[in-house]
Formats: structure tokens, C-alpha cells, sequence
């Protein structure tokens, strides 16, 4: 499964954007897509994730409240819509899936078999 992320961009704070995870190489249906980002000098953070088939949702505390994550397996592609951006979701932000997450791995990022290359959000103040 080849992932491509698209839709980061410079933003001011209290903007939306929403970024997209695109797959293609397998059917997407059965696959679990998470989000997650990394700012400079800080580990790697979950956002949102979204099972494959049921679609059961996840989110981490600190976003879930601004983020809804989404998915459409006809295109497939995984959506996350983030709201009231601040300066500290600056972030490159990456998608990953994999068929083997459970959901008390979901969280983690070495649970993932495949990566995208990431796009940068940059919320300015």
C-alpha cells in the first residue's frame, strides 16, 4: 500500500483545514488509517484513527474535540478535518495503515505496516 498525504499549508490560528491520505496498490476497505504528527524536536503523536470496515473511531484527548476523521473506501482516501487550528498543531502530519491493529494498538505508532511522506501544517499566531 502506497500512502500519499495531501492538503498541509501555512494557516492562521482559529483556521480549518483538512488533510487527505490517499491509497492505492491493495483495496483500502479493510485497512486501519491512522493520523499522526511530529513538531520539531518532539516524538511522533497520534490524532485520529479510523478502523477499516466497521469504522470505528479514535482520537487522542487532545485534538478530538477539533479533528473528525473520516474515510471514503470507494476513493480510497482517509480524511481528517481539523478546526480552531493552534500554533501548537504545527506539525508535519503523517498517515499510516495497517490490516493487523487492534484497538488498544491503535495509539502506537510501530503497530503501522505503511507510512506516507507527510505533509506540513504551519499554524501561524
Amino acid at each position: 500500500v502506497q500512502l500519499v498525504e495531501s492538503g498541509g499549508g501555512l494557516v492562521q490560528a482559529g483556521d480549518s483545514l483538512r488533510l487527505s491520505c490517499a491509497a492505492s496498490g491493495r483495496t483500502f476497505r479493510p485497512y486501519t488509517v491512522a493520523w499522526f504528527r511530529q513538531a520539531p524536536g518532539k516524538e511522533r503523536e497520534f490524532v485520529a484513527g479510523i478502523k477499516g470496515n466497521g469504522g470505528a473511531t479514535f482520537y487522542s484527548s487532545s485534538v478530538k474535540d477539533r479533528v473528525t476523521i473520516s474515510r471514503d473506501n470507494g476513493k480510497n482516501t482517509v480524511y481528517v478535518q481539523m478546526n480552531s487550528l493552534k500554533p501548537e498543531d504545527t506539525a508535519v502530519y503523517y498517515c499510516a495503515a495497517s490490516q493487523t491493529i487492534i484497538n488498544t494498538t491503535v495509539r502506537v505508532p510501530t503497530a503501522y505496516h505503511y507510512w506516507g511522506q507527510g505533509t506540513l501544517v504551519t499554524v501561524s499566531s
